[in-house]
């Protein structure tokens, strides 16, 4: 089996590994190294594009070693993106490992909210590939994502708030091309208190995000962290015609997990691959 590109990869230059000043430095490279072990073709470094002390987490919503960016107003006061030293450790990847395929990548988060202030910091032209992701909801006394909000409302509240941003946000003329993680509400569900999660009950919310999706022209990630049926199924139904494949991988030990599992339930649905490894499948 011939395996797509990983579109959606992060390294040390993404602040919630750490920044290239701690323990992640080297990630990229490793990263690097692992694809070429596993024989994949091609990954885009999606780095995170999110800005310092305009949201808000509690500790119990972060990673441990995330935690030391809380500042005392309950603000995450963590690394800029730093573009300059993210493009040069790119063209050293690309003279390491000259039959890797690597391409240049964001992960936008909220982008018609911080559009303006990307603009300041970087040449959005410059890369290969956007992805649209929604981390961030405006439900509060400043924005804050799924984890935060799931200890303060009440959590379907918090999945129809997230579900409801899709639609605003393909609706703007932000520059992305991918939507990623859909399901990235689900993956913070406060099990423990709420009892699994089940996204029948909020089926009406998913296609109505799924729609307002296709309907821009924009493609849906198939995040693999977790690989739902019904993610690719609703997004076919819904008039979606494209998808990318992405791990979300912050290790290198995650690059490309579940990929064969995805490619086949891509195949399913329709999908077929396009003529490069880093092409959007479509149907």
């Amino acid at each position: 089996m011939t395996l797509p590109a990983d579109a959606h990869v992060h390294s040390e230059w993404s602040w919630d590994t750490g920044g290239p000043a701690s323990a992640a430095a080297g990630r990229m490279r490793a990263t690097c190294a692992r694809a070429v072990a596993i024989g994949l073709p091609a990954l885009i470094f999606t780095e995170h594009l999110d800005f310092p002390r305009t949201w808000r987490s509690s500790p119990e919503a972060l990673m441990p070693h995330q935690r030391g960016f809380i500042d005392p107003d309950g603000l995450v006061d963590h690394p800029r993106f730093d573009p300059d030293g993210y493009f040069e450790a790119i063209e050293r990847m690309r003279r390491e490992f000259p039959g890797l395929r690597i391409l240049t990548g964001l992960e936008f988060s909220n982008p018609p909210r911080w559009e303006a202030a990307a603009r300041e910091l970087v040449d959005l032209g410059r890369f290969d590939r956007i992805n649209g992701s929604v981390h961030m909801l405006d439900i509060g006394p400043a924005p804050a994502e799924p984890g935060t909000l799931y200890g303060e409302l009440p959590p379907d509240d918090v999945v129809r708030a997230y579900l409801a941003a899709f639609p605003v946000m393909v609706d703007s003329a932000a520059r992305f091309e991918v939507v990623t993680h859909i399901d990235y509400a689900a993956r913070q569900w406060p099990t423990a208190t709420a009892g699994p999660f089940d996204p029948r009950r909020f089926e009406g919310e998913f296609r109505a995000a799924l729609r307002a999706i296709a309907e821009s022209g924009r493609a849906l990630e198939l995040n693999t962290r977790r690989l739902w049926s019904w993610v690719p199924q609703w997004w076919v139904e819904e008039g979606g015609r494209a998808i990318s494949f992405g791990s979300d991988a912050h290790l290198p030990e995650k690059l490309a997990d579940n990929f064969p599992e995805a490619v086949l339930l891509a195949e399913h649905f329709g999908f077929r691959p396009g003529a490069a490894p880093e092409a959007l499948w479509v149907s």
